[in-house]
């Protein structure tokens, strides 16, 4: 039975998309509080450990760019129901995985289908009204977001239980749950312009970026940003299991709580968006981030500190996430799939080469260096930021006239 599209979105469907998003987006983040323990199951150097991100975040990008863009010319919902059954697959496989080799490959299989995510997002933002899309944006971002920071939470409090394959294996199971919920509720719904091909759809990317100034520096932006993001994220459990901490997972988890309350500006940024002030508002959110590493910097010797960074941090990164988004998404009402998918490899780009140079900057130089290879990308963002800015136009002087 064919269901029609909704005329905007109510707010319980909107939840869905939030719940679903952020579903879907921890499995990429679930082994940042794990990663100790996964060294020491497959005999992988600390230095070397980080690879676990990347090579997810490299199945992400895969995704990104193979598969989002399908949401413009295939049925957005069976596209959805089939990307939740494959991922379900396929952390089932991370969590039997008997080798380093095999659980890499099921890794980037589980990036390659996580991209449902950004599926959802362009989906939410197709359904809802133009004058709320950036509230419906950033509601959906927040749940998104609400879920990479308590994957870390969840994870290690699994991972204490029943050990970190526990984790992937019950992802598999609330995902498939989810693949059913999702498939009866959401409507049907394909785009209505001409179809190009696939192999046109994938070229036609690359234009996008070249036509699109706004998308080129919005793509920009989120590199550095999500640099900074998985720099701190996949580097945090390594100071806090060692001496004097020696946390549990279960403890090292807990600091991804402490950045819902960042997660949960998304929304007042999106409102903002609508309003025309997103340049204002990455500004504000870049100077925060800056400032954020302040505060990070003061471990060992004041975790208050550290959550307090870790507030601020994350309130930034989704604040300039949302505006991205919100401001993108209004530029090409017929490329959505596309437009977001191009701009998510630069997320993951970011986000890999930040977790692969975090553990090993941490390797050679401690925390401290984390925390200065942080201070510096947030500092090259915010000058990125200025630099970037469209410029407004001055009034020709009129000249003067004789008295």
């Amino acid at each position: 039975m064919t269901r029609n599209a909704p005329a905007g979105l109510s707010g319980a469907m909107t939840m869905m998309f939030a719940v679903a998003g952020g579903l879907s987006v921890a499995n990429v983040y679930y082994a940042q509080p794990l990663l100790a323990a996964m060294a020491q199951d497959f005999g992988i150097g600390t230095a070397s450990i980080g690879i676990v991100v990347t090579v997810t975040q490299i199945g992400y990008a895969l995704g990104l760019i193979f598969i989002t863009p399908l949401g413009d010319i295939l049925d957005r919902r069976r596209l959805i129901t089939v990307q939740s059954v494959l991922l379900s697959v396929a952390l089932i496989a991370a969590g039997l995985a008997s080798s380093a080799g095999l659980f890499m490959a099921a890794m980037i299989a589980v990036g390659l289908l996580s991209v449902l995510v950004q599926t959802l997002i362009a989906f939410a933002a197709v359904l809802a009204s133009p004058v709320t899309r950036g509230r419906t944006v950033g509601i959906v971002t927040s749940g998104v977001v609400i879920g990479i920071l308590c994957a870390r939470f969840v994870s290690g409090v699994l991972s204490d239980i029943g050990g970190w394959r526990s984790v992937y294996l019950t992802s598999a199971a609330l995902t498939l749950i989810m693949a059913i919920i999702l498939h009866r509720m959401l409507p049907d719904h394909r785009e209505e312009q001409p179809k190009p091909g696939y192999g046109s759809l994938l070229r036609s990317i690359p234009v996008l970026f070249i036509e699109e100034p706004v998308l080129r520096q919005k793509a920009g932006m989120a590199f550095l940003i999500f640099a900074v993001f998985s720099i701190f994220w996949t580097s945090l459990a390594l100071p806090l299991g060692a001496e004097p901490h020696s946390m549990s997972h279960t403890a090292i988890g807990l600091f991804g709580l402490a950045g819902v309350a960042g997660a949960l500006a998304a929304g007042g940024a999106g409102r903002l968006a609508d309003r025309g002030l997103g340049n204002r508002t990455t500004g504000v959110s870049l100077g925060l981030l800056l400032a954020s590493w302040g505060l990070i910097a003061m471990l060992p010797t004041s975790i208050p500190a550290l959550i307090a960074g870790t507030v601020l941090l994350d309130l930034a990164i989704q604040a300039i996430h949302v505006t991205n988004q919100s401001a993108i998404l209004s530029i090409r009402p017929e490329a959505k799939s596309r437009i977001i998918g191009g701009y998510m490899v630069f997320y993951s780009a970011g986000s890999a080469s930040g977790a692969i140079a975090s553990t090993a900057i941490y390797a050679q130089a401690g925390w401290a260096g984390v925390c200065f290879l942080g201070s510096a990308v947030s500092l090259l963002a915010l000058i990125y930021w200025a630099a970037t800015l469209p410029r407004r136009r001055q009034r020709p002087v009129e000249p003067c006239q004789a008295g």
